[in-house]
């Protein structure tokens, strides 16, 4: 008897509950919670070339700032283009790292010289620069998350790309952009002493755009969720390393890059 009480006196309390429920308004049921701030990480677009006295210093300058702050925080990527990616005298011969993507950026940016910079993409500036830039833009806040994963298969040397963005802060538009880029190459590369090193290891290298040279149309809104997939075949002609390849992924508008991320091509696919 005394078990039955209790079960009717729970029962009784259930059905209380719910029918209190029954009678909150629709809206109040649903309290918007806005999505946690996100740091920005920085992208360096780092104009350079393999005759350029100068550029080996601007690479030391991203060293020691991806030391600081860690390679996912600071971005780099170096855009082989402009005069110093071309032999002396002749235009037509290019130096093995240079790319016409590059060369389509260098003219875009207005740039006459080297190294030379973007930082996030807030105007042309000089490597000397780049330390106070990239504090300035690291206390600022994004407004989207960024995460991008890489997989790499052998068998049809494609890779596949998966970009996945949260909108954190109003809405977001402008374009996506997904370049490749490589570590660890070792090719030759002009001093600040003048000599030429043969043996020089040339790190981040701008390979290719996926998905075209400026990117893909993009919009996201506050709270929402995107995920976009791309896919690029590595030519046959290209000797590339796909184990000392990374993707590099940003949304950039005119106001600069809104958040860049970038993720190593992982093991082939099976």
């Amino acid at each position: 008897m005394k078990h039955n009480l209790r079960y009717l006196t729970v029962l009784c309390l259930l059905c209380v509950l719910c029918v209190s429920c029954s009678h909150i308004d629709e809206n109040e049921q649903l309290i918007y919670v806005k999505p946690a701030d996100v740091a920005r990480a920085v992208l360096i677009e780092d104009f350079t070339g393999q005759n350029c006295l100068n550029c080996p210093n601007a690479t030391l300058t991203i060293g020691d700032l991806q030391a600081a702050y860690g390679h996912d925080v600071v971005v780099a990527v170096g855009i082989y283009s402009g005069e110093f990616g071309y032999m002396r005298g002749d235009r037509n011969r290019p130096y093995p790292l240079t790319t016409q993507t590059g060369d389509e950026y260098y003219v875009h940016w207005g740039l006459d010289h080297q190294p030379v910079g973007l930082v996030n993409r807030h105007g042309a500036s000089e490597y000397q620069e780049w330390g106070a830039l990239v504090r300035e833009q690291l206390q600022q806040k994004s407004s989207l998350q960024l995460e991008a994963l890489a997989d790499y298969n052998s068998a049809n040397r494609q890779v596949a790309i998966k970009v996945s963005a949260m909108g954190t802060d109003g809405n977001t538009n402008g374009k996506l952009q997904v370049w490749l880029t490589e570590d660890n190459i070792t090719d030759g590369q002009r001093m600040p002493d003048g000599v030429w090193n043969k043996e020089y290891v040339h790190n981040h290298v701008f390979r290719d755009a996926v998905n075209a040279a400026w990117g893909t149309v993009f919009s996201i809104k506050e709270g929402e969720q995107k995920e976009l997939t791309f896919t690029y075949t590595i030519a046959e002609d290209k000797d590339w390393q796909p184990a000392n390849m990374h993707v590099v992924a940003f949304v950039y508008n005119d106001k600069g890059v809104e958040q860049v991320t970038t993720a190593k091509l992982n093991s082939e696919l099976k």
